[in-house]
């Protein structure tokens, strides 16, 4: 087997005297979808946003590709092959497909000394990359705004892919989406995936983890309760871990830590 492409071996996270992450260890591989389930509270976003360079932490280790990185900034991270579509995709819906799939990454033509945006080149990547992910536009001047919420995350992923992502971090990407458009967003984590890119969804829901989902690690108030190889779990397992572990965290704030 491959070794991980990266570790996060024991972060913990305090804000002052709140311990957002105590201890947590994860490892994610190449060409794998590492699902990190939870509900609300449990840790996850203070989790992706260590491996994001959003957040240091305050204690742990990162090892991304065998070695120890301290990210100052996202920038690093990005830099490093570490992508984040985030639920909010920061796309400007009335800018076509292809502008917004160049955001921040503009091709440029030049003419003598006057430089201008590449449409040509822009328009012809983004309509190959999006026809790769199953998503056949229009035009390359189809408005983001037209498209769905699914087909938006497919933009967004499809972008992080083509600028060099190794490993995708993907933030409840079908939380606010219908049935259809989650099967979308499903089907295109799988093409990552099979591509050899490292994936890790952030979910709370077990039935859309376990579509795509090859290791499953539950959080809980910034603790891990357990790590899971596709089938070495049942999604009854699977949900039950998340709801007893929601129980036991109550248990322990009622009973005053002492669980």
């Amino acid at each position: 087997m491959a070794d991980p492409i990266i570790q996060m071996k024991n972060i913990e996270k305090h804000f002052g005297r709140v311990i957002a992450l105590a201890g947590v260890s994860v490892d994610v591989f190449p060409g794998e979808c590492h699902c990190l389930l939870g509900d609300n509270g449990a840790g996850k976003s203070t989790f992706i946003k260590t491996m994001s360079g959003v957040l240091k932490p305050t204690a742990g280790e990162i090892i991304f590709e065998g070695n120890p990185l301290d990210f100052n900034d996202p920038r690093d991270a990005i830099a490093a092959g570490i992508a984040t579509v985030h639920q909010h995709l920061g796309m400007i819906p009335l800018m076509s497909v292809a502008r917004n799939f160049f955001m921040g990454n503009e091709p440029i033509k030049k003419f003598g000394p006057i430089k201008l945006f590449d449409h040509e080149h822009a328009n012809m990547v983004a309509m190959q990359e999006m026809k790769t992910m199953g998503i056949n536009l229009r035009g390359p001047d189809q408005a983001v705004g037209t498209l769905s919420g699914g087909e938006r995350q497919t933009v967004a992923i499809a972008r992080a892919v083509h600028f060099g992502a190794k490993v995708l971090i993907l933030d409840e990407p079908t939380s606010a989406l219908g049935v259809r458009q989650t099967s979308n967003v499903l089907a295109t984590i799988d093409k990552v995936r099979k591509q050899g890119i490292a994936v890790v969804f952030i979910t709370h829901n077990v039935r859309h983890s376990l579509a795509v989902g090859d290791r499953f690690t539950v959080l809980n108030r910034g603790k891990t309760l357990g790590t899971a190889m596709k089938g070495e779990i049942t999604p009854e397992e699977l949900q039950d871990l998340m709801a007893g572990g929601q129980e036991l965290a109550t248990l322990e704030g009622s009973l005053g830590g002492t669980v």
